[in-house]
């Protein structure tokens, strides 16, 4: 095993301890699942992601199986201005591949990449409905204008190095570009990664990942998502399901479970994960106009306030009558 690689590995790990408009009040994170959304972090906005994995295969044409365990780290910074953010992606991974003669014990990067990611169009921005003032329906009903995407661009570079037991020989520096579209419906974030990777090596891949996200309250969501991807050299489509929890609003957790659709080999992976946001040096950014979505958070708003002013009145009834009730049998 090689030290270099161990110590590396080990620094990783160690930086996630020490360590959407574009910025939100609460954390957006692109985990558990593995596409990325269309907006940014924010400014000056730093942002880690990680989590560790297990992992088992087999093949029944090679017949080997593999066991492993890996760590993902995914680090996001905001910079320049509001659409735009850097991103250093990273998978290490340990396992054991057991044929019918060898046993190989491996370990190596899966995944380095280097890239920006842009938002270069926003539906909501510099857009000011007017709400109908004598319907609720009407201001709460499906709104074609939603199925207007977000849409973002990324550019990257995998740097994944030569010798590595988790790709081709000549897989060292390549670059991966990605169209991204993110659409909102109500408590549902649809995003899509239309993915054109290691390119000008000679394997090539296209991919796409779609993934549906379903907020169930302020605390909880979870999520069903498509991978698929198609080279000369390995394709294949998976599957990935997972549940994320809110902390705080800078700090989730999160889990997911993926599986494959083949046998050769077959994959299931379990993972749990972790995501942190540092916004202390974030400063507001006005910007022009208002989304959609904004009437329907101050609808929310005044209906909670309603509710709790009626509670309130319910209390100081309650209070009063317990009042009314000791004077009399103290008359």
């Amino acid at each position: 095993m090689n030290i270099l690689k161990i110590l590396t590995a080990y620094t990783l790990i160690l930086s996630c301890t020490t360590l959407n408009a574009q910025y939100t009040d609460q954390i957006n994170s692109n985990r558990p699942g593995i596409s990325m959304g269309a907006f940014a972090v924010g400014k000056t906005i730093a942002q880690v992601e990680t989590g560790v994995y297990g992992i088992m295969e087999e093949h029944e044409i090679l017949n080997y199986e593999t066991m492993g365990m890996g760590i993902d780290l995914t680090l996001r910074y905001g910079a320049i201005m509001e659409e735009l953010e850097f991103i250093v992606d990273m998978q290490y991974q340990f396992d054991q591949q057991e044929d019918a003669i060898y046993t190989t014990n491996r370990n190596d990067f899966k995944q380095f990449l280097v890239g920006a990611k842009y938002l270069i169009y926003d539906p909501d921005k510099n857009y000011n409905p007017e709400p109908n003032l004598y319907s609720w329906k009407a201001n709460r009903k499906f709104k074609w204008r939603s199925l207007i995407p977000s849409v973002a661009v990324y550019a990257g570079a995998n740097l994944i190095g030569g010798n590595n037991p988790y790709t081709f020989p000549d897989d060292q520096v390549s670059a991966k570009i990605m169209g991204i579209t993110q659409n909102h419906f109500g408590k549902w974030v649809w995003v899509n990664n239309f993915i054109a990777d290691k390119f000008p090596t000679k394997y090539p891949s296209l991919g796409l990942i779609s993934t549906l996200t379903r907020g169930f309250n302020e605390k909880w969501s979870g999520f069903v998502e498509f991978q698929g991807f198609s080279s000369d050299y390995y394709a294949d489509g998976l599957g990935r399901v997972g549940a994320a929890h809110l902390l705080n609003d800078v700090m989730q957790i999160d889990a997911s479970v993926t599986g494959n659709f083949k046998n050769t080999p077959s994959i299931l992976y379990a993972s749990i994960g972790f995501s942190w946001r540092f916004d202390a040096n974030y400063s507001d950014v006005l910007l022009a106009g208002k989304g959609e979505r904004e009437d329907e958070y101050n609808e929310e708003q005044k209906k909670l306030k309603e509710k709790r002013d009626k509670e309130r009145e319910e209390r100081k009834k309650k209070r009063n009558k317990r009042l009314d009730e000791v004077e009399t049998e103290g008359n």
